[in-house]
């Protein structure tokens, strides 16, 4: 069964109708207690065209004069797609440890948080872009709109330096934007740095997954992918039903979790909307759902000091009551277990 028993939850109450149809929207979350946003802001002299590409050594440089720390937690709002020179390259994504050896690949996506290891220790290039900068036909390829799930790949022979000639070529293409006016018009330039992301993303993602050893499903606790979010990169590609519903869920999670809602929204069944997801994805559609709130719900926990009721109320629930019930049915412990867990004890001094 896809719907849940009946509540006194406001969010599993039916939502009020927004403009044009679909879910209305949940106010955006500011303040204190909110995760720290990383918006688009390219380096000077890089060209405006929602691409950036720059070396690990550039990125220490950028993060030292604007005052960050690079140890705390962060959301971009955009692409980041790290290439592994020398060293070894070490970050927390959405409570998955990511340790990115020479020839490694690792590519976070917008809204997921991060954290880096030591910057130090690592040398590479890393590649910036904004969403909707690919083509509609890469960006369906390779999955663009997924939200949860860092790409790490480690190839090898041929794997290698297929993705390896692919990023010389952006990277040469890139510099040469900025050096001087030689070169396509700038038009063009921007559709040939298209093109080559193009080439690029669409070798990398054909590759196996760096963590392929795993046993265990995308989306579980121990297996590739975040901890009880939705199914990860490469996984979840599936029909056009699905991929509606999908874009809904990251959308509209804080407001509603009922498929109905959903479905209503969109225009299918929910028996439509399960039978996709179970299709694309391997699981329900409520268990789809509820598992984006869960993951949000865990980011917060992490990453921010906002009690149990800030975060029910950002997240949608009536109460810190309701919230705490659906945390530890999902997860399996008490917000309160899971955030002395994953904080160390110097974040939880106050």
């Amino acid at each position: 069964m896809d719907e849940p028993a009946a509540s006194t939850d406001p969010a599993e109450a039916d939502p009020a109708p927004a403009p044009g149809g679909g879910i209305a929207p949940y106010p955006v979350r500011t303040g204190a207690g909110t995760i720290p946003e990383l918006p688009w802001s390219p380096g000077p002299g890089a060209p405006a065209t929602g691409l950036e590409v720059m070396t690990l050594s550039d990125l220490r440089t950028r993060t030292a004069a604007h005052g960050q720390n690079p140890a705390e937690p962060q959301r971009p709002d955009f692409h980041q797609l790290f290439a592994v020179e020398s060293g070894t390259l070490r970050q927390s994504v959405d409570f998955a440890e990511h340790r990115t050896a020479p020839g490694g690949w690792l590519w976070v996506r917008p809204g997921q948080v991060q954290q880096y290891g030591d910057l130090e220790r690592a040398e590479g290039t890393l590649v910036l872009f904004l969403p909707a900068f690919p083509d509609p036909a890469t960006a369906e390829a390779v999955g663009l709109d997924e939200a949860s799930g860092a790409v790490h790949r480690h190839p090898v022979d041929a794997g290698a330096r297929a993705v390896r000639l692919a990023l010389d070529h952006l990277r040469f293409e890139f510099a040469a934007a900025r050096t001087g006016p030689a070169g396509p018009p700038p038009a063009a330039h921007t559709q040939l740095l298209r093109h080559l992301l193009s080439a690029l993303l669409l070798r990398l993602i054909r590759l196996p997954d760096a963590t392929a050893g795993t046993a265990g499903t995308p989306g579980t606790p121990g297996t590739p992918g975040p901890p009880d979010g939705p199914a990860a990169p490469g996984q979840g590609r599936g029909p056009e039903t699905f991929r509606r519903f999908r874009a809904a869920v990251e959308r509209d999670f804080t407001r509603t979790r009922r498929v109905a809602d959903y479905a209503q929204a969109l225009g299918y069944s929910p028996r439509t909307l399960s039978r996709a997801t179970r299709t694309a994805a391997g699981l329900g559609a409520k268990e789809f759902v509820d598992r984006r709130v869960v993951l949000e719900a865990k980011r917060l926990l992490a990453h921010t000091d906002s009690s149990a009721s800030q975060i029910a109320a950002q997240l949608g629930f009536a109460d810190a009551t309701n919230f705490s019930k659906f945390f530890q049915q999902r997860a399996g412990t008490t917000p309160g277990a899971f955030r002395t867990t994953v904080r160390p004890p110097r974040r939880r001094q106050r």
